[in-house]
């Protein structure tokens, strides 16, 4: 049996994915760790006491997981590498896929020392550091580490009975990826690359498509509809909406061609940038049959808010 578990951890990504015979895991993957804190610093109103958002580091230490086949990395985004360092400090890992690898025998940045620089660079040196810091420390507990140069589809025999497809963006991004966050850890700070390329990283998430009894799984990322509106967008049966359900995360194109039968948004409560966003929302209500969310999202007339730790579905 294949268990999917769409953990709540508030803002972001993370998925858990198992292998099961009976009780005994047979094979676990996760896909992103989460944010590193589980409310927002731009909107910190206190959580609902009912709330169930949780760190993927707890989520697996409570449901007994303490080792990772795979740990699969799609983007640096603090959302979804900002947990992390817990994870690491929580299990052990086999195979940590990612698409860069920073050089962790050089200096750590400090994306603060330059207060000229703008914002969203700042910010940008800021996650690639929480990311090589937790490699820093804890990368004892990860057996091999993979990078992907992202320009063709990679497809693994994870179990005998379970496949995935590791699918990229435009493969110019992931060399132009290296070459700015390389150049950063050389102390070649150039604050325009750095913005442009801090309004590239979604464009340039992984996305994975899973194959198991017939059944198909696409775990869309970060990446916009735009990217992958095309004849590679095949059917599947659970699509996780990418870019927590944004207004240019997912159109009606898309659908049309993934026909999912069940979809999952990964995303807060109470955002106050409009993920997820309304129309898209009603747009899955309308061609989706099943449609969850990892948090207690409440949208009047189309969703009502429902809490739990995670999405949790399972494939016989």
């Amino acid at each position: 049996m294949l268990v999917l578990d769409f953990i709540n951890v508030g803002n972001g990504d993370s998925i858990l994915v198992r292998e099961m015979e009976q009780e005994e895991q047979k094979f676990a993957m996760l896909v992103d760790c989460g944010h590193d804190n589980l409310v927002r610093d731009d909107h910190m109103e206190p959580l609902d006491p009912r709330s169930m958002r949780i760190y993927a580091a707890d989520f697996l230490r409570k449901r007994g997981v303490s080792h990772l086949d795979i740990l699969l990395v799609t983007h640096f985004h603090r959302d979804h590498i900002g947990g992390l360092a817990r994870v690491l400090e929580t299990v052990s890992v086999d195979k940590m896929i990612t698409p860069y690898l920073p050089p962790l025998e050089m200096s750590p940045i400090d994306p603060d020392d330059d207060m000229t620089m703008p914002k969203a660079a700042r910010n940008l040196l800021r996650y690639e550091e929480m990311y090589a810091s937790a490699l820093r420390k804890y990368g004892d507990r990860i057996g091999e580490i993979v990078v992907y140069s992202g320009d063709r589809t990679e497809t693994l025999q994870l179990t005998e009975e379970l496949r995935m497809d590791i699918l990229f963006g435009e493969p110019a991004l992931y060399p132009r990826q290296k070459e700015v966050f390389d150049a950063a850890y050389r102390g070649e700070r150039n604050g325009y690359d750095l913005v442009r390329w801090a309004k590239s990283l979604n464009v340039a998430s992984l996305r994975q498509r899973l194959y198991y009894h017939g059944r198909e799984i696409v775990l869309g990322g970060d990446a916009y509809a735009h990217m992958w509106e095309a004849v590679t967008a095949t059917p599947c049966d659970i699509l996780k909406v990418p870019h927590h359900a944004s207004l240019s995360s997912t159109t009606r194109k898309l659908l049309k061609m993934l026909k999912p039968k069940t979809a999952v948004v990964c995303v807060a409560a109470k955002r106050p940038d409009e993920r997820p966003h309304p129309y898209i929302v009603s747009l899955l209500k309308e061609m989706v049959p099943e449609v969850h969310f990892t948090d207690a999202v409440e949208i009047p007339g189309l969703v009502e808010p429902v809490f739990h730790e995670s999405v949790h579905l399972e494939i016989e």
